[in-house]
């Protein structure tokens, strides 16, 4: 692995942080300020859609898609410390780039499993920007951490499917501008193969039955720069047959392709944010005094900056790592590593943000500092893409098969 950013990258990097300061950092604000004078929360900031086209001017645009006719042709190592940059502004700058999830994973499903025909109707305009989506999975009856255990049916009736269930936590179906839901149910819950009971399927937001019953608070955010995350309802909702994805028993596989990029995603943002607490904690130090010196000369802060820097170098070279394993070998080729990104980066984060938190005193849990909602969504990755336990399962597994 040459661990030299290439020639590409480098471009995209320079452009890209040149964005951030002329565009992103200073819409941050205006986006509050937008916010609160809206008749609705989940409208969006009309700073927004400035900024995105502008990214899309520049050519900072579908950069997550490494399919060069669809995307920008970049390979997971390119991409990696792109997002990283996008992660010191969470909010808004996936958003700006058009690599945002829910939409990003949705893209791919729709890419690699959709009909021509579902490409053009929503991988199309999902790509240019124009409308949102939402991935439905997440169940409040059942342990949702195994997808088998999905409640939700998806009935064959003729020339339709029939819909019925209830999910939560749907990140994005609060957002306006989200007019498609992927959805995953069972076509097939008496299957021997539990693997392959579960479809997915396009649903329209307009669709009769479908509704979308409350916003979802994540520690009291209802994070409505992500589109929120909400309570959905569907009863008998009827789409045409052609809205399913693949085949019928293709869910979970669709599923564990849609996760495999989105939890590298996630660590390469969440190693931004990282870097976001480290610099406000270095800030921070610097400028406060507290017993009569500045936190700068504690040695406990020495202690708390100096084990942020280790980690994230730490963790930045494991993600690297296994964005080549991705390009070169393939997403089940570095299943390993995978997950044991998706177990260490959240968890590290969390501990350097709360670090964060504590030099920033009552100001680091306030509005005034972004510490407090980054913990919120950098604890939040320990559950979302598989809880870490899972995923812990499964490492120790594959360890232990090696000696059995």
């Amino acid at each position: 692995m040459d661990f030299a950013f290439d020639a590409r990258t480098e471009e995209l990097r320079a452009k890209l942080l040149a964005f951030m300061d002329e565009h992103v950092y200073p819409a941050q604000q205006v986006m509050h300020e937008q916010t609160a004078g809206q008749d609705s929360p989940w409208d969006v900031p009309p700073v927004v859609e400035e900024v995105k086209a502008e990214a899309k001017r520049q050519g900072l645009w579908n950069l997550f898609l490494p399919d060069a006719e669809y995307g920008a042709g970049l390979t997971n190592l390119q991409y990696a410390p792109l997002a990283e940059i996008t992660g010191r502004a969470p909010h808004l700058a996936p958003t700006a780039l058009n690599c945002a999830a829910p939409d990003t994973g949705n893209m791919e499903v729709l890419f690699q499993f959709g009909s021509d025909e579902q490409k053009k109707q929503w991988l199309e305009p999902l790509l240019a920007g124009e409308i949102r989506s939402a991935f439905a999975m997440t169940e409040p009856a059942v342990a949702s951490s195994d997808a088998t255990n999905i409640e939700t049916r998806i009935e064959r009736d003729g020339d339709e499917y029939v819909i019925n269930g209830r999910k939560w936590y749907i990140s994005g179906a609060m957002n306006p501008a989200c007019q498609i839901f992927i959805v995953m149910g069972k076509t097939d819950p008496d299957n021997a193969d539990i693997r392959r009971q579960q479809s997915m399927i396009l649903v329209p937001r307009d669709t009769p039955g479908l509704t979308v019953k409350r916003a979802m608070q994540v520690f009291g955010y209802e994070d409505h720069w992500h589109g929120g995350h909400a309570e959905v309802v569907f009863d008998n909702v009827r789409v045409p047959a052609s809205n399913l994805i693949g085949e019928e028993g293709g869910g979970f596989a669709i599923a564990q392709a849609r996760l495999g990029p989105g939890r590298i995603h996630h660590c390469m943002r969440l190693i931004g944010m990282a870097e976001a607490a480290i610099e406000l904690m270095c800030r921070r130090a610097v400028s406060r005094e507290a017993f009569g010196k500045p936190l700068a000369q504690q040695g406990v802060v020495h202690n708390w900056i100096a084990d942020a820097r280790v980690a994230v170098e730490q963790l930045r070279l494991l993600v690297l790592k296994t964005a080549w394993l991705m390009d070169t070998v393939g997403n089940k080729g570095a299943h390993t590593e995978i997950q044991a990104i998706k177990i260490a980066t959240p968890r590290t984060v969390v501990d350097i943000i709360d670090r964060a938190i504590q030099l920033h005193g009552a100001g680091g849990v306030s509005q005034d500092f972004p510490l407090a909602e980054l913990y919120a969504g950098a604890r939040t990755l320990m559950l979302a893409d598989g809880p870490d336990e899972v995923h812990q399962r499964s490492l120790a597994r594959r360890e232990l098969k090696k000696y059995l």
